[in-house]
């Protein structure tokens, strides 16, 4: 990975991802650029200098300036911050993506990562009845993944008792995740859900997975519209945990099952992994994130999830 000089002409720089280049090595004919996408990943927007005594001319040229990246063609890397478009002129906040850890099901470890257990010794140890964060990656029977959708700010005009505005509603998320580690399963409790079902996987091995509102398919009811109303029968009503502060949207909730070759052998947990302890438990692991991509607003949120082994 290199940087451009953007000093002088403004520099545009792409290239194909490595499933293009895969298509167009085909050689059928059938090669098309259909999409494309914008980033601005390295651009730091606080460089805007209103006070700039040269005039007005002045107030963007740090901006313009920044060196940009090489464009380079590894898709699991490149663009985490996409532009979007918008038309509306009267928006002061825009939706954000956040980790719901208030819900039970969902909170995260003390460490702060999701840990998975990969096989039956180690959901059979006692970390299960000490342990908080802890995601049984066999039997799916405690803990899940739970991200929420909306307006992250109390001053925008509406409260988290409102409902976001319908185009700044998320109703389709993508979530990436590495096919060596684990697949995407039903959150704990909601049986009428499918095993999910990836549309691809990269060269990388990493899994990417569509989730849509209200589509009747393998991947149906992960999205839900959160519920602006308490529950009357006096319980609590996890929606109303919410992370986000102001308008709510969708939420998107999940789990992760471990694959075969992290329950059958430690070859990964050797290559990839080292030791740690875990409530005075010594556990083999791994560190990777799930990507969690907004496809209305290109908001990414990375989780970062820790496979462990006894």
């Amino acid at each position: 990975m290199a940087f451009l000089d953007n000093s002088g002409d403004i520099i545009l720089d792409a290239v194909l991802t490595d499933t293009g280049r895969f298509r167009l090595a085909k050689g059928n004919g059938s090669f098309k650029i259909a999409k494309f996408a914008l980033g601005d990943d390295e651009i730091d927007y606080s460089l805007y200098d209103k006070t700039n005594i040269n005039g007005s001319a002045y107030y963007d040229l740090s901006i313009l300036q920044t060196p940009i990246l090489e464009a380079f063609t590894n898709n699991a890397s490149s663009l985490k911050s996409k532009l979007l478009t918008i038309t509306r002129t009267n928006l002061l906040y825009l939706p954000v993506i956040k980790l719901n850890t208030s819900v039970a099901d969902s909170k995260v470890h003390s460490s702060g990562l999701h840990l998975v257990a990969t096989d039956v010794s180690t959901v059979n140890t006692d970390l299960f009845s000490s342990t908080v964060g802890i995601i049984d990656g066999i039997n799916n029977v405690n803990a899940s993944i739970r991200v929420d959708q909306g307006i992250d700010s109390t001053q925008s005009g509406k409260t988290k008792s409102d409902v976001i505005d319908q185009d700044l509603r998320e109703t389709q998320y993508i979530v990436e995740i590495d096919n060596r580690l684990a697949t995407i399963i039903p959150a704990q409790g909601n049986s009428s859900a499918l095993e999910a079902k990836y549309s691809f996987i990269d060269d990388d091995g990493v899994a990417t997975y569509n989730f849509a509102l209200n589509v009747a398919n393998n991947n149906n009811q992960y999205v839900e519209q959160m519920s602006v109303a308490p529950v009357n029968s006096g319980g609590v009503d996890p929606d109303q945990l919410t992370v986000v502060a102001g308008p709510r949207g969708t939420k998107l909730t999940f789990s992760i099952r471990s694959s075969t070759q992290l329950r059958s052998t430690d070859y990964l947990f050797n290559t990839l992994g080292s030791t740690t302890t875990v409530s005075s438990v010594t556990v083999k692991y791994i560190d990777t994130v799930v990507r969690v991509t907004g496809a209305t607003t290109g908001y990414r949120l990375d989780i970062p999830v820790r496979f462990i082994k006894v």
